[in-house]
């Protein structure tokens, strides 16, 4: 087992990746190469970047890279809002998606904050 795997952040970026891609399944086919794609790329992209941080040798790398994971965030909540104009999502559709990547964004920071105040405190 790899460390990130142990991760509760990195768990629910899992099951958030799987929730965009039950909600976008049922987008226009055309919206297939756009907006589909790009919400399931934001969100594959949140373990993804967990992942890879977990495995640098620092903690100012792996902080880093929560904070790209943050970012990926971030843009699938704009992607859903476009989605929901769009009427491509049900507003509970996107109030479970916004939710979820509230929880997510709050676990990314609160790591965030872990990995840098392990840092400042051994300066």
């Amino acid at each position: 087992m790899f460390n990130f795997e142990k991760l509760d952040v990195w768990q629910k970026a899992i099951d958030f990746a799987d929730l965009i891609y039950n909600e976008t399944r049922a987008f226009p086919r055309e919206e297939r190469f756009g907006l589909t794609n790009q919400l399931r790329r934001a969100a594959v992209s949140i373990s993804s970047n967990i992942a890879e941080g977990s495995s640098r040798s620092s903690k100012n790398d792996f902080a880093r890279f929560t904070e790209i994971a943050a970012g990926s965030v971030f843009e699938a909540v704009s992607q859903a809002f476009i989605a929901r104009r769009q009427d491509f999502l049900s507003e509970d559709q996107f109030r479970k998606i916004y939710a979820d990547a509230e929880e997510l964004s709050r676990m990314l920071s609160g790591l965030r904050k872990s990995l840098l105040s392990t840092l400042n405190s051994q300066l």
